[in-house]
C-alpha cells in the first residue's frame, strides 16, 4: 500500500510524453519527482546505475513504469522486480488497449481477453504488471500539446485512409494525467483510460483541418503505410472506460476529440493581427 503522502515522492522509469506531463503536473504541487534515463540526462539517473535507482525505489512513495517491453521481456521487472516487489510504495505502469487486439469495432472493457492481438510483449508486460499488484493504465491513442492531429495536419504528415467502418478510441494526455492521480487512492487492477467517443481517424483529421480552415490531407491506400501504420489499422475496437469511471471517479475533461481538439487549438492559435478599435466617444456609454 502507498505511503498516505499529500505531497509524495515520484520515481518514474522512463521519461516519455505522458510520464512527463504527470512529472510537470506533480512537481508543480510540490511533489519529488525523479525519472532514469538510459544515459541520465537532464538531471535523471541512469537505468543502469542500481545503487542509484535502488535508493530512489526505498525512498518513493509512488513509482510509475512507462518503459515499454523489450523483446520478450518487461526491462523494469527483469532488473529491478525484486526491489519493486518488498517497497510499499504505490505502483504504476503505462500499458496499450492494444492488449485487447482486434474486436471487429465491438466495446472492449477490462475484463476482455488480452493477448490475442499484434503486441504479445506488451501484453505480457501487462500481465506481469498486474501480478506484481500494480495500477495498470491501458491507453489508446494519445494526444496533446505538441502531439496532435492538429500539428500533422500543419506539418503536411497527416493522411486519411479509405477504411470503411474503422474506429479507434483516444484520450487528452491531460486526461491520463489526471485519471493516474485518481488511481493514486484507488485499488491495483487494469483501468482503461479513454475518451467517450470512438471515432474514425478520418473524422477526426477532417476536423482538425477545419479548425486550422486548411483543407482536408489526401487519401493514401493502406499499403503504402509503414508496417506499423499498417497493424494499426488492421485493428478496430471501441474501449470503455467506466470501470475508471466508477472505481477512480474520473471523468474525461475532453470526453472526446472536439473538444480536446478545440482546446489545443484555442492554445495554439497565433494572436489576432487586427488593429485595435478606435477610443470611445465622449458621447458613447
Amino acid at each position: 500500500m502507498a505511503r498516505n503522502n499529500a505531497v509524495g515522492r515520484l520515481l518514474i522509469f522512463g521519461l516519455g510524453y505522458t510520464a512527463q506531463a504527470l512529472a510537470r503536473r506533480l512537481r508543480g504541487e510540490g511533489w519529488h519527482v525523479v525519472g532514469t534515463s538510459r544515459g541520465g540526462r537532464d538531471g535523471t539517473i541512469r537505468f543502469d546505475d542500481p545503487a542509484a535507482v535502488a535508493s530512489e525505489i526505498a525512498a518513493a512513495t509512488h513509482i510509475l513504469s512507462s518503459v515499454p517491453p523489450a523483446e520478450d521481456s518487461d526491462p523494469v521487472l527483469a532488473v529491478y522486480g525484486a526491489l519493486l516487489a518488498n517497497t510499499p510504495a504505490w505502483r504504476g505502469y503505462l500499458s496499450s488497449t492494444g492488449v485487447y487486439g482486434d474486436a471487429g469495432g465491438a466495446w472492449v472493457d477490462e475484463s476482455a481477453p488480452t493477448g490475442t492481438g499484434r503486441r504479445s510483449a506488451r501484453a505480457e508486460a501487462d500481465s506481469a504488471w498486474l501480478a506484481a499488484g500494480a495500477h495498470v493504465f491501458r491507453l489508446p491513442g494519445i494526444y496533446g500539446p505538441g502531439r496532435s492531429p492538429l500539428d500533422r495536419v500543419v506539418s503536411g504528415s497527416a493522411h486519411r485512409v479509405e477504411s470503411p467502418g474503422q474506429v479507434f478510441s483516444r484520450v487528452h494526455v491531460a486526461d491520463i494525467v489526471a485519471g493516474m492521480i485518481a488511481g493514486f487512492s484507488a485499488p491495483p487492477g487494469a483501468y482503461n483510460l479513454s475518451d467517450d467517443c470512438p471515432a474514425s481517424q478520418n473524422d477526426v483529421i477532417e476536423f482538425a483541418a477545419r479548425l486550422l480552415k486548411m483543407p482536408p490531407p489526401p487519401f493514401v491506400l493502406i499499403e503504402s503505410l509503414s508496417p506499423m501504420a499498417r497493424g494499426f489499422y488492421a485493428e478496430n475496437r471501441r474501449v470503455a472506460n467506466g470501470k475508471a469511471k466508477r472505481v477512480l471517479g474520473w471523468t474525461p475533461t475532453y470526453p472526446d476529440y472536439r473538444a480536446g481538439l478545440r482546446a489545443l487549438s484555442a492554445m495554439t492559435k497565433p494572436p489576432s493581427t487586427s488593429a485595435a478599435p478606435p477610443a470611445a466617444s465622449h458621447d458613447q456609454t
